[in-house]
């Protein structure tokens, strides 16, 4: 039986994870239920009718450790999670403390450190 990275003549394919300098998430959650900050373990003290939820993940992955400085510079959101690790980075605020502060993000990565960076989405 071959596996998934056998070929049927017998050729074996190795893959790899070669990190670029990209963003390859960068999702804005507006008005999160109460039951994901909790699932998320961030601040269910807030005005939910204002909320929002930032998500991002990166490579190489200690720069979230830089987009988490230049949000909070940006403006007035709150750093809920950073992992130098795996890139992640989830901040929360208000729909448009959220919006500036991944757009700062963004720019900065793109425009000073040359990553290629994907859209802003939003739910």
């Amino acid at each position: 039986m071959l596996d998934s990275n056998t070929l049927e003549n017998g050729m074996r394919i190795i893959q790899e994870s070669v990190p670029g300098r990209q963003v390859t998430l960068a999702h804005i959650i507006a008005s999160p239920d109460k039951v994901l900050y909790e699932k998320l373990g961030l601040d269910p003290k807030i005005d939910y009718e204002r909320a929002a939820i930032g998500v991002t993940t990166v490579t190489p992955s200690e720069t979230a450790i830089i987009m988490a400085d230049i949000a909070m510079k940006a403006s007035g959101i709150n750093l809920g999670f950073v992992d130098r690790f795996s890139g992640s980075l989830i901040i929360t605020g208000t729909v448009s403390e959220v919006q500036a502060a991944i757009e700062a993000m963004q720019d900065y990565v793109e425009e000073k450190l040359g990553y290629t960076v994907c859209p802003i989405t939003k739910t």
